[in-house]
């Protein structure tokens, strides 16, 4: 099958790679000149585990290529995905949606024969219903079905999603559409993946609840965490014996800074000005969106506090800059919030993500970026682990504790028992459970150091 995709974002190039490793012949485009010239030398424009060796792979067997000729690529797919970006709309929250109506004028003009025009981009409710209308008018008399189709696939593991998914959601009524959109993820149903067909809408609306409900979990489980710390529960254990509950489930119940990314953040926000624009109000995502936004800024009060009393002058290093491990993504990430919450407060940063450091230093510019986690831990008064990469869950904490002025360690993602940190000589904070003092004082710290130089 011929399949075109507009856009070379996270989910176009994605899904191209994975459609082009099903067998199917896939053309990506992009209006960026410098990404398409680096795609074709093998150049990735964002980090995404093993995305680089798919797309080498399928492009020496002559499936995927990429151009900047929409036209060229429009002509003859048999199936058209929109994947640009859907950013919010500054001042109201509400999803961009021109880059969405700009590619479907420009793809029904260059339509050559039947084809479906699938909505892979995040889109609030009814936008097909417009993207149909705008097809109609540039194109009349041409066959052309306008599907939704929404992604769901987790920066990280979005290779691993699009093989192997929950469900593939496809907004489509048309018998000749559904017959198209079962040949392109024919490789899938072959593997009994489930194929979910509602009405257009009602898959506009799947993708945004599924979104909201995750990021609904997190807050909840963030709100609990507060209330463990103060009245001597402990969060993980909370999140285990009600994770056990199948109703419930133990994914998106561990304690952390807060949500950010690409999706959680723009997609609460376009749900509440829909639901605003409908006059249908939903106060509990909206009481989500509200205790996020302070749980971030909750982070850098926390890291200001285990400072002790005169914070100002002292120096922290952050360990994981970005919102999530296995991404460089920094959009909406809890450490942009905690950066400038030390800032304000007079205190020095340091810096170190194993992949997210270029894209954090314009969002970051007075941060040292370092590179490596002891680096940026040396002199330093505490140190406070933001994202969980693996390479930050093996740390030698002894060697952290010596190369620090004050053995401090916050960790905001409960990486570490309190107990391993204690006999490493640091004191613990972290998420859901009471603080726990360095059981080696800080002259016994001083001795330690001096030995290692």
């Amino acid at each position: 099958m011929r399949i075109a995709v507009v856009g070379t974002g996270y989910v176009g190039l994605v899904s191209g790679a994975c459609f082009s490793d099903f067998g199917h012949d896939v053309v990506c485009v992009d209006k960026d000149a410098g990404k398409i010239e680096a795609l074709e030398r093998g150049v990735m424009p964002i980090f995404e585990p093993g995305l680089d060796q798919l797309v080498a792979r399928n492009v020496a067997g002559g499936r995927l290529s990429f151009t900047m000729d929409l036209a060229a690529a429009v002509d003859g797919a048999e199936a058209i995905f929109i994947a640009v970006g859907t950013p919010s709309r500054r001042g109201d929250g509400h999803a961009d949606l021109s880059y969405v109506f700009s590619a479907a004028q420009e793809i029904a003009a260059a339509l050559t024969g039947p084809a479906v025009i699938v909505t892979k981009s995040t889109v609030p409710v009814g936008t097909g219903d417009e993207v149909e209308r705008i097809v109609r008018e540039t194109a009349p008399g041409k066959q052309a079905w306008v599907v939704s189709n929404p992604e769901f696939l987790r920066e990280g593991a979005a290779i691993e999603d699009f093989k192997r998914p929950d469900r593939i959601v496809v907004g489509t009524e048309d018998p000749r559409a559904i017959e198209m959109m079962r040949e392109v993820y024919r490789s899938l149903y072959l593997n009994k993946a489930p194929l979910l067909f509602t009405s257009r809408r009602t898959a506009e609306i799947i993708k945004y609840a599924a979104n909201a409900f995750l990021a609904t979990k997190i807050t909840f489980i963030n709100e609990i965490a507060d209330l463990c710390e103060t009245v001597g529960g402990d969060v993980q254990d909370v999140a285990r014996g009600i994770g056990l509950d199948g109703r419930i489930g133990a994914k998106f119940l561990h304690a952390g800074p807060g949500y950010g990314g690409s999706c959680f953040p723009k997609d609460t926000l376009a749900l509440l000005k829909t639901a605003e624009d409908y006059q249908t109000p939903l106060h509990i995502v909206e009481a989500v969106v509200k205790v996020n936004d302070a749980r971030k800024r909750a982070m850098g009060r926390k890291v200001i506090r285990a400072l002790g009393e005169e914070p100002r002058g002292k120096t922290v290093a952050l360990l994981g800059l970005t919102f999530k491990p296995n991404t460089d993504d920094m959009r909406d990430a809890p450490s942009i919030a905690i950066v400038q919450a030390l800032e304000d407060a007079g205190v020095k940063v340091r810096g170190y993500d194993p992949e997210g450091a270029e894209q954090a230093r314009p969002l970051m510019p007075n941060v040292e970026l370092c590179t490596s986690p002891y680096e940026a831990v040396r002199g330093a008064d505490a140190v406070a682990l933001v994202t969980e990469w693996d390479v930050l869950r093996a740390l030698d904490l002894k060697r952290i504790a010596q190369a620090m002025a004050a053995p401090v360690l916050v960790d905001l993602r409960n990486i570490y028992p309190p107990e391993e940190v204690e006999a490493a000589g640091l004191a613990w904070h972290g998420l859901g459970k009471p603080a726990r003092p360095a059981r080696v004082q800080l002259k016994l710290a001083e001795t330690l150091r001096s030995e290692a130089r």
